[in-house]
């Protein structure tokens, strides 16, 4: 089952892997790859061997000079930007996984982290690792940035300086021509059976709002599945009303659903910190090495010149989008992590 921990990441289902996993350890080794091949024309084609599960779509980005200049001489001294993704063993798309060439490295995240390199005039090299080897990097140096769902925290804080990008959002999953949606309103979920994975930061949620609509006279119930297919077949056949999960995780779903008789839509998106913050997930970097102000101007280059809504829209996590990168701005709290 796709899930969400509270600290910020999200996996891929096992059914997913399968199809993904294939020369995941294989990126960094042999010929230059025609993405690490685009990095000095001032292009970046985003969805560039995604297997399909995002649009190609080629964004002109130049270096922009004053953001550059930005960027610590010791960082920038060798013109590469060292990018970790934690996307072993089997990545998680549509984030990050292998592409159909079985060595680049793709997804939503990798090609963000594409473009901001772009605008800083640095060529991106990648380091694929686990989770946990991801923070190992960052906090040894071999990963001058992160771009892996990495969700603000105040505890991640103490260690790590952060650039957001996007929002943090659990979505509803629905059978495509269900007009029912969630408008940011539990009670709207009443008399619904609705699936959550099992221990999941979406299960803590749900289970709160289905006593707070016990307390009410009405009902919700909660169903689990053994994995993600089974869910959507759930959703498809009726034996469920929808699927509370994490949103890039349905947005991939519905890419592979659309115009099909599985086909599914999102019926509403949550904060995955809950209702009292929007949780946002961020560039992540060492604390106090000097990169974070300029990897926040790069990305808000980005939105201010239309790359940003393109890189969204091709992996149709449109829902996710933020107005402006925010260096450290208010995580999510520790009594939550």
């Amino acid at each position: 089952m796709i899930t969400v921990r509270p600290t910020g990441r999200t996996f891929a289902s096992a059914a997913l892997a399968v199809v993904l996993a294939g020369g995941l350890a294989a990126c960094g080794s042999g010929d230059e790859t025609k993405a690490e091949a685009e990095s000095s024309s001032g292009t970046v084609t985003v969805g560039l061997q995604a297997k399909g599960i995002a649009k190609p779509t080629e964004l002109k980005v130049e270096k922009q000079q004053s953001i550059a200049d930005k960027v610590p001489a010791a960082i920038k001294a060798d013109g590469k930007l060292s990018i970790g993704i934690g996307a072993l063993p089997t990545g998680f798309p549509p984030l990050a996984f292998v592409g159909d060439d079985d060595k680049t490295i793709t997804g939503a995240e990798p090609d963000l982290a594409r473009l901001v390199a772009a605008v800083l005039g640095l060529k991106p090299e990648f380091s694929n690792d686990t989770w946990e080897n991801l923070f190992v990097g960052i906090d040894s140096g071999k990963n001058e940035v992160g771009f892996t769902n990495i969700t603000d925290t105040e505890q991640r804080k103490e260690k790590y300086d952060f650039a957001t990008y996007r929002q943090d959002n659990l979505g509803f999953a629905v059978k495509a021509g269900n007009n029912w949606n969630f408008d940011k309103n539990y009670k709207n979920l009443a008399g619904l059976k609705v699936a959550v994975g099992a221990g999941t930061n979406q299960e803590k949620i749900l289970v709160a709002w289905q006593e707070k609509l016990k307390a009410e006279g009405k009902t919700l119930e909660i169903k689990y599945f053994a994995d993600t297919p089974t869910t959507f077949k759930a959703i498809v056949s009726g034996q469920i009303d929808s699927y509370f999960g994490p949103n890039p995780g349905i947005a991939f779903q519905i890419s592979q659903t659309q115009g099909t008789p599985d086909a599914v839509r999102n019926a509403g998106v949550y904060s995955g910190a809950g209702e009292a913050l929007q949780g946002l997930i961020a560039a992540t970097t060492k604390k106090d090495n000097g990169l974070v102000n300029a990897l926040a101007e790069a990305i808000n280059y980005l939105i201010q010149n239309g790359q940003y809504k393109q890189w969204l829209a091709a992996y149709n996590l449109d829902t996710e989008a933020v107005d402006t990168s925010l260096v450290n701005p208010p995580g999510l709290p520790k009594s939550n992590s």
